[in-house]
């Protein structure tokens, strides 16, 4: 196709379309508990040649540009998580990612070979592409319920470390190259120190020289941080390394730095996630062809799905586990917030580009197995971590703000939702006691806001914000989830923050 004036004048009339579709689906999604990306898998079928006749079959591009939005992707979850958070269950994030993928994708290859009658080449392609979390699945769906920090610490970790060395695996199978076990073990072993060296040199490079830097405009801040992820991505695949793992640690290490316009970088990295992640899932849905989607497919998946969700995942999340011991409730809620998503996806092109056989079957099994299986597990995450007793409905949120023009006094803003069964109910704001320099700044109550006195009294269902020095959060964090649990006498009865 020749791209002239008037194709390109169609091709951003259909593409500002599709792009406000799907910015209205957030919405919709978000109201559901789904990860957004099932609407626009759905909205790229129907734009298919099964749907609105856009022919789009090449396996090699889409690979490319899958790729091209797994680092943005990525990159933004780097930056937007804060490093106090993951920093103590980190070894379990590693180990998840390394360990618990190796695991899975052993039991997924033997499962799939001895149950599903696959060749040993399929089997372990099926292993290696399902068995890593998404990382854009996990930051969407995870961030709104109210979890421990140990939980959506290590399952940010996870996601964002474990696609390098299924990529690297899924790679090294579809060449089908003869390195045998250790040659495999060996080269993923290299690149995944290649990726995180460079994402480190990159990552406090590039703080160190933006913190030195007065760039004349604001603007020039994201773009600058945004184009460091991107060069340590590039760097590390230049030297053979995992590019992956590259990325995430330097978007870690830029999203945890002090430096200028954090918000504004922050703001501008999220819709360009959201902008990567629309194009990408509307252009896998496009790959597919529903008409090579039959019964036998169909349920081939699901026995897969259910091998993998049941079989698979909780087996290489014990064992992972090791590394970091946690109460059985914990791990369980972990093995079932293994959400799948683009990335199983975007690693079944790898082989369909590679013209491996029986890859297009692969292909449509993945889709199918990320369809059925995030519509089991995405809604049901709120009702399952309430079963298992690990939700915490009062606990202090991040409050996502539009535009924060005071980045440099180093201050956070904290949501607080005073649960039906908090001892917060009837306490004054006074009587809070929260470290020096942290205050109540505002309540929300029946829809009206309320600013407080000393003497104000807080109720059962305030949404209360609190500003606190981001040096003293975590002391903030503590006292309020204390007088929660003991209310105002708490410091007295010796009650404490749960952990």
């Amino acid at each position: 196709m020749t791209l002239d004036v008037h194709t390109l004048d169609q091709i951003l009339l259909v593409g500002a379309g599709v792009l406000l579709l799907g910015i209205l689906a957030v919405r919709l999604s978000v109201g559901v508990g789904l990860p957004s990306l099932l609407l626009y898998l759905l909205m790229g079928v129907a734009l298919g040649s099964s749907g609105f006749g856009i022919s789009f079959n090449d396996a090699e591009l889409a690979h490319a540009l899958g790729f091209a939005a797994l680092i943005l992707i990525l990159a933004e979850g780097g930056l937007t998580t804060p490093w106090p958070e993951i920093r103590p269950v980190m070894r379990l994030g590693v180990s998840l990612a390394t360990i618990g993928v190796g695991v899975s994708v052993l039991v997924m290859a033997v499962f799939s070979h001895y149950v599903l009658g696959l060749t040993w080449e399929l089997s372990v392609l099926l292993g290696a592409i399902t068995s890593p979390t998404d990382a854009a699945a996990v930051f969407s769906v995870l961030r709104r319920v109210p979890l421990p920090r140990k939980l959506t610490g290590s399952l940010e970790a996870e996601s964002g470390l474990n696609d390098a060395p299924t990529v690297v695996l899924v790679t090294l199978v579809s060449a089908s190259s003869d390195h045998g076990v250790l040659g495999f073990a060996g080269e993923i072993a290299w690149e995944l120190g290649v990726g995180l060296l460079g994402g480190l040199v990159v990552g406090y490079g590039g703080a160190w020289l933006l913190r030195r830097s007065a760039l004349p405009s604001s603007g020039l801040y994201p773009l600058a941080v945004l184009s460091f992820t991107v060069l340590a991505y590039a760097g590390s695949a230049a030297l053979h390394g995992s590019g992956f793992a590259s990325v995430y640690v330097a978007a870690l290490i830029l999203g945890n730095a002090e430096l200028p316009h954090r918000a504004a970088t922050r703001s501008f990295s999220e819709g360009v996630a959201w902008l990567a992640q629309i194009g990408l899932f509307v252009m896998l849905g496009l790959l597919v062809n529903p008409d090579q989607i039959g019964p036998r497919t169909v349920g081939t998946a699901i026995v897969a799905g259910l091998g993998l969700t049941f079989l698979a995942r909780p087996i290489s999340v014990a064992v992972a586990s090791v590394v970091q011991p946690m109460p059985l409730r914990e791990l369980a809620f972990v093995s079932w917030a293994g959400l799948r998503g683009a990335v199983p996806i975007v690693l079944a092109t790898i082989p369909l580009a590679a013209s491996i056989d029986g890859a297009t079957e692969l292909f449509n099994i993945v889709f199918v197995i990320v369809i059925v299986y995030t519509l089991l597990t995405g809604p049901t995450l709120p009702l399952v971590a309430k079963v298992l007793r690990v939700a915490r409905r009062s606990e202090p949120r991040d409050l996502e703000v539009e535009a924060a023009p005071l980045e440099r006094v180093a201050a956070d803003l904290l949501q607080v939702t005073i649960s039906p069964k908090s001892l917060m109910h009837g306490v004054e704001v006074g009587e809070l006691r929260l470290p020096p320099g942290s205050s109540v700044a505002l309540i929300v109550r029946d829809g009206k806001t309320l600013v407080p006195e000393r003497r104000t009294v807080l109720r059962r269902g305030d949404d209360v914000l609190v500003v606190t020095p981001r040096k003293d959060r975590v002391a903030t964090e503590q006292r309020l989830r204390a007088v929660s649990v003991g209310g105002r006498l708490a410091q007295w009865l010796g009650k404490k923050a749960p952990s």
